[in-house]
């Protein structure tokens, strides 16, 4: 895990030396501070901060080829790497090192652009090859790892983080009205935007190249749902058990201490007993609870944590979150690097940051939901079809105006529910795809246009503009599709990979593991989502794994 940055000339104009690739560094290193490296030539400059994770002592970055002609610095995990490795040697290629690394320049020897066809990680790297005076800065598939990039008449820069490129930024910088305007409906800027104006976000599964000083976007991974009628419930359940088992036992290939978040839920639970199946000692897990207020008995999990810590014998602590964290928010939005307003990045951070005291590196549950229909929002065609059952008058004149009355708490049961029929009341008589926006939207289009209050009015709807990317006939595979291009990556990866990085913490996601995800866009939804039991094959699943205490409990968000 790393944090990498870098500047390539477009005209001699640009400036290349030292000090401002030292600037875009210093300003990173709690993404790495255990190393630091960088490579110079005449036309590019690319560095990185390094923690150390694998090959402590030989992992130093950039890593070369046999010739230094090719030099490479990445952000994240190689998971298939020795396999690649095994594969690269027997075509004659020569290792330094037993870094994960080092297999991208030999991948790209083998097999130029293509070679991201063959990674199974989390990474954002950033390849130089000298010979054809070729950039390559690359983000995987599903937007684990980010990448920021600024272009202008001179130079090309980017970073994993945006305030890297703002420490060299040749000009003032200005707010982006139109991300700002997105912000205001959706709650994060979505990619390619950035709060700042000039600065873009490179999609997840995106490469960009520079040949000749000539800029090309690739894109060579997106989610595509494609479902596979061939195989019986059984043999589904069966598959997807021992898959998350392989993604889990993968990703726990490490040099330092490991350990995981547990909050309790069927995600973070599943990866915790399969952790605990393939190690040879205690896992350490690390749960988050509440100790003061009514919220405490909503939304403290630590019981069902403790149940899964019991039932696998971790190592287990706890942490309490207290009134006095909102002195923490300065901090904690100047790692974020853009506003967000999902409150489970002040948690994320607090459990991190407890984590990190024995662990370097951290697997999470985060994209359990998405992959396999655990959101109420992809039940609301199973709930239209029965309340459109109801007389038209019924539903638009009375419980319509009911609806914009009900109370939208979070902090009770009763009041849950009530959330969610208003919401879906007042979806109800629209469109699918203004349905799935009224979810996710947190202002409506006017009345985000009332609170800019400067004349400035959308062009572009982003979640309109996504669904026009969507391969997908069934509904529900519109919507899981829709939260890979947008709140997924853009939301909960975005905040996982800040707070995690803000302490110096790698975190691992293997739900989210390309195999995995790849397996489950072939899951028919019937089965993903049957009636409206919600993650029905991942429960089935894991029948054997987890207590029904844990399986069928009520979901809560962190």
């Amino acid at each position: 895990m790393c944090g990498i940055y870098g500047i390539l000339r477009i005209t001699e104009s640009a400036e290349i030396n030292e000090n401002r690739l030292k600037a875009m560094g210093d300003i990173i290193i709690h993404r790495g501070p255990d190393d630091s490296g960088h490579y110079t030539d005449h036309e590019v400059a690319i560095g990185m901060r390094r923690l150390s994770i694998i090959d402590l002592a030989g992992g130093h970055q950039p890593i070369g080829n046999e010739d230094d002609s090719i030099q490479v610095v990445c952000n994240g995990e190689i998971y298939n790497f020795k396999d690649l490795r095994t594969s690269l040697i027997s075509k004659g290629h020569q290792f330094r090192t037993a870094s994960d690394t080092e297999v991208l320049v030999h991948l790209y020897e083998e097999y130029g652009q293509d070679m991201t066809h063959h990674l199974n990680g989390m990474f954002g790297f950033a390849l130089w090859d000298k010979k054809r005076k070729k950039l390559l800065v690359c983000r995987d598939p599903i937007g684990i790892k980010p990448i920021y990039y600024y272009q202008d008449a001179n130079q090309f820069i980017f970073g994993s983080e945006l305030k890297s490129i703002l420490a060299v930024m040749p000009n003032g910088v200005e707010i982006d009205s139109e991300a700002l305007n997105q912000y205001l409906m959706l709650g994060y800027v979505p990619a390619p935007l950035s709060l700042i104006k000039g600065i873009k976000k490179l999609l997840p599964g995106n490469m960009i190249t520079f040949d000749n000083r000539r800029i090309d976007f690739h894109r060579y991974w997106q989610y595509n749902p494609s479902k596979d009628m061939g195989k019986s419930e059984s043999d589904w359940i069966a598959q997807l058990s021992h898959l998350m088992e392989e993604v889990v036992v993968d990703q726990m290939v490490s040099d330092v201490p490991i350990g995981a978040f547990l909050s309790g839920g069927i995600d973070s639970s599943a990866v915790v007993a399969f952790m605990a199946k393939n190690s040879d000692r205690p896992v350490n897990t690390y749960s988050i609870g509440f100790d003061t207020g009514k919220e405490a008995k909503i939304y403290n999990e630590l019981p069902y944590a403790r149940m899964i810590a019991n039932q696998f014998g971790t190592n287990h602590k706890e942490i309490f979150v207290r009134p006095d964290i909102i002195e923490l928010l300065p901090k904690l939005l100047w790692h974020m690097d853009e506003p967000i307003a999902d409150s489970a990045f002040i948690t994320t951070f607090l459990v991190a940051e407890f984590a990190r005291k024995d662990a370097t590196v951290i697997l999470s549950g985060v994209g359990g939901d998405e992959i396999l229909g655990g959101y109420n929002r992809y039940l609301s065609d199973y709930y239209t079809k029965y309340y459109n059952m109801l007389p038209g008058w019924l539903r638009n004149s009375v419980l319509a105006k009911i609806a914009g009355k009900l109370p939208a708490d979070r902090h009770s049961p009763l009041m849950n529910i009530s959330r969610y029929l208003r919401s879906f009341i007042a979806a109800n008589e629209m469109g699918f795809e203004d349905r799935y926006r009224s979810y996710m939207q947190i202002f409506p289009d006017e009345a985000v246009q009332g609170l800019m209050n400067n004349g400035h009015e959308s062009g572009v709807n982003y979640l309109s503009e996504n669904f026009k990317q969507v391969n997908a006939h069934d509904n529900l595979e519109k919507m899981i599709s829709l939260d890979f291009l947008t709140q997924l990556p853009d939301d909960l990866l975005m905040l996982t990979d800040r707070m995690t990085m803000a302490t110096s913490l790698e975190c691992r996601v293997p739900l989210l593991d390309q195999k995995l995800v790849e397996f489950c866009a072939k899951i028919p939804p019937e089965l993903k989502i049957k009636g409206k039991n919600l993650k029905y094959l991942m429960k089935k699943s894991l029948s054997t794994v987890l207590p029904k205490e844990i399986l069928y409990r009520s979901k809560r968000g962190f």
